[in-house]
């Protein structure tokens, strides 16, 4: 107890697993219960608190350490859960189902555990940083990285809801002209034959795979922002617009992955199960990219774990 007294950035960062542990089964649990609900209020005052602390521990560490806390694997990963915390909280804005927080906060409180309970000490201590890193270019595309990375998981999470939400009904992709929870049609009054629009509901897959396009989109905007800043910063550090690094030809892929997604949808007509197998199988290159390459100890944007001699 008197460590965790010492170290700030620890106990917030354990106290913030603890509010997104709450959260979880909560969120569950309220997967049959109506949108704005008591258990449903509950859940989202938990996701706002574990937000608020990741904000606190990013600014100690920040203070603490005198550089942009996101310079080891650890505080990369409470900035992305940071991140994903505040996506869910924006997507929730415009559709307060409980399917949000029951799909995207096991992403969150997962970041949190990794970083919390199993990275050595040696990469969740602070350490100065390398020649390469002392750039204002850090804060720049890594932020736009990871909060691509944040909003890619989550409108990815998203997709995957989709496929297991009314699983034997057809979709359609609609837009809506009346507000979030409809869209206008036309149709034939019996009296006259005069033409009126009359609202139509839009089914609960429908919306989801509607919030996970757009959160989507934003995610791979960012994303290409990103890659541009650090092709600008690898050449300023290392005189190499792209040097075919592991993290790069991954991040590549990735971008690859999002864009036959949005290629899909825009161009060959794909609507809503078809394109969320697309997304789902970003997760996959995500997780190598961000935690595979790094983890194996190999490349310019390694951390370096299991290999490192």
């Amino acid at each position: 107890m008197t460590g965790l007294l010492n170290d700030p950035v620890l106990l917030l960062g354990l106290m913030a697993f603890g509010a997104l542990l709450l959260a979880l089964p909560l969120a569950f649990w309220n997967l049959s219960g109506e949108p704005r609900s008591s258990t449903s209020r509950v859940v989202q005052l938990l996701v706002v608190a574990a937000n608020l602390l990741l904000t606190a521990q990013l600014l100690w560490r920040w203070l603490d350490s005198g550089h942009f806390p996101i310079s080891n694997l650890y505080e990369s990963l409470c900035f992305l859960a940071w991140g994903c915390t505040f996506t869910q909280l924006f997507v929730e804005r415009s559709w307060p189902s409980p399917l949000v927080p029951a799909a995207t906060t096991p992403m969150a409180l997962v970041c949190v555990a990794f970083a919390s309970f199993a990275l050595p000490d040696t990469l969740q201590n602070p350490a100065p940083l390398v020649p390469a890193l002392r750039s204002s270019w850090l804060v720049m595309h890594v932020s736009v990285i990871m909060m691509s990375y944040a909003a890619l998981l989550v409108g990815s999470l998203l997709s995957a809801a989709v496929l297991f939400t009314q699983p034997g009904q057809a979709m359609e992709l609609r837009s809506s002209s009346i507000g979030s929870g409809s869209f206008q049609k036309a149709g034939l009054q019996t009296d006259g034959g005069t033409v009126v629009l009359e609202a139509a509901p839009i089914a609960l897959s429908e919306r989801l795979d509607n919030l996970s396009y757009r959160t989507i989109t934003v995610g791979f905007l960012l994303l290409t922002v990103g890659i541009i800043s650090g092709a600008v910063w690898a050449n300023e550090a290392w005189g190499s617009w792209w040097s075919w690094d592991p993290k790069e030809t991954w991040a590549l892929i990735c971008w690859l992955v999002y864009a036959a997604y949005l290629h899909t949808r825009l161009s060959r007509g794909w609507q809503g199960r078809r394109p969320a197998w697309v997304a789902v199988s970003g997760l996959f290159v995500i997780s190598v990219c961000y935690i595979g390459v790094n983890l194996l100890g190999i490349g310019l944007h390694s951390y370096g774990w299991f290999f490192d001699s």
